[in-house]
C-alpha cells in the first residue's frame, strides 16, 4: 500500500496522484513535488489515500516535502519573474506584429526554464521572439500554443448559465464537445446558446449528457401511449431533469406528471418527436 494524494499546480489547473510517502497533509498544504521538469510547488486538494501497488497511477512521483519559508520566498521571487516576462513578451508580440494571443506565463520553481502559452489561428513563426526571451531572461524558453478552450479555463469568467465556467471551475478535462449532445438535451440549436465564452460548444453539454441519457433511459418517449391517473393519453414532452413529462390526454386536455406517477406503459406506436 502508498498513500496517495492529489496535488494542482495552479487553482484552474488539472490535479495530477502523488506518493505523499509518510508525510502528513492536508488540504491546502503547499509542497515541493518531483515533475518530469523538475521541482514545483503545489497545493495538496484531497485527503490521503491508500491504494494497493496494483492500482497506483503510472509514473508516480513522490512529494520531497511541505514548503519552508525559503520555498515561499523563492515561489513569490518567481511570481514576480512571470509577471515581467509577460509584459516583456507582450511587447515583443506587439513590435513583431505576431498574430498570436500571449496567455499565461509559468516559470520553472528552480527558474532552468520558463513556458509561454499562446493561442493564434495558425502557426506562428516565433523564432526571432525566442530569441528576444533568451537574450533577456537567459534561461530556457518554450513556446507553447494551447486552445481556445484551455485558454479559457486560464481567464476564467462567467457562463451563460450565471455560474463561473466550467472549465475554470471544477471540470479536470476538457472532454470532447459535439452538437448531437445538446440535440439529445433538447437545447436551442441557436450558436449563441450553446457557445461558451472561448466560442466553442459550451462543456457542460458533455459534462451532463451521460446522466442525461441515463435519465432519459426510464421515460416514455414522445408519442407513446401511458395510462395516467386522469386516463389514457399520449406523451408529447419531456422535461427529462426534473422527471417529468406533458401527457395530451384524449379529450385534448394537457398535463404535467411525475414518471413514477405513469400507472402503466401498454402497447404504442413508434416514439416522435417531442413538441418544445
Amino acid at each position: 500500500m502508498k498513500n496517495i494524494v492529489g496535488i494542482k499546480f495552479s487553482k484552474k489547473g488539472k490535479m495530477y496522484s502523488f506518493n505523499a510517502d509518510n508525510l502528513q497533509l492536508k488540504k491546502n498544504d503547499s509542497v515541493i513535488v518531483n515533475t518530469d521538469s523538475g521541482l514545483a510547488i503545489g497545493t495538496v486538494v484531497t485527503d490521503v489515500e491508500s491504494l494497493p501497488l496494483h492500482k497506483l497511477p503510472t509514473n508516480l512521483k513522490k512529494i520531497v516535502r511541505k514548503t519552508t519559508e525559503e520555498d515561499l520566498r523563492i515561489k513569490k521571487e518567481n511570481q514576480g519573474l512571470e509577471k515581467e516576462a509577460f509584459q516583456f513578451c507582450l511587447r515583443r508580440i506587439r513590435e513583431r506584429k505576431l498574430p498570436m494571443k500571449l496567455v499565461d506565463v509559468e516559470c520553472l520553481f528552480d527558474k532552468s526554464k520558463t513556458t509561454f502559452c499562446f493561442t493564434a489561428e495558425n502557426r506562428v513563426d516565433f523564432r526571432e521572439l525566442v530569441k528576444d526571451l533568451v537574450q533577456k531572461f537567459r534561461t530556457r524558453i518554450e513556446l507553447r500554443q494551447i486552445g481556445v478552450r484551455n485558454s479559457a479555463r486560464i481567464f476564467g469568467g462567467i457562463g451563460v448559465c450565471g455560474r463561473e465556467v466550467c472549465c475554470a471551475s471544477f471540470l479536470p478535462i476538457i472532454d470532447r464537445v459535439s452538437v448531437k449532445m445538446a440535440k439529445e438535451q433538447s437545447v436551442s440549436l441557436n450558436p449563441e446558446k450553446i457557445s461558451g465564452l472561448c466560442g466553442r460548444l459550451m462543456c457542460c453539454l458533455a459534462f451532463e449528457y451521460d446522466s442525461y441519457l441515463d435519465m432519459a433511459r426510464s421515460m416514455p418517449k414522445c408519442g407513446k401511449n401511458i395510462n395516467t391517473v386522469e386516463g389514457r393519453g399520449k406523451v408529447i414532452r419531456q422535461n427529462i431533469p426534473q422527471g417529468k413529462i406533458t401527457v395530451e390526454l384524449e379529450d385534448g386536455k394537457e398535463i404535467d406528471i411525475d414518471i413514477k406517477d405513469v400507472t402503466a406503459q401498454p402497447q404504442s406506436h413508434q416514439g416522435t418527436k417531442c413538441r418544445n
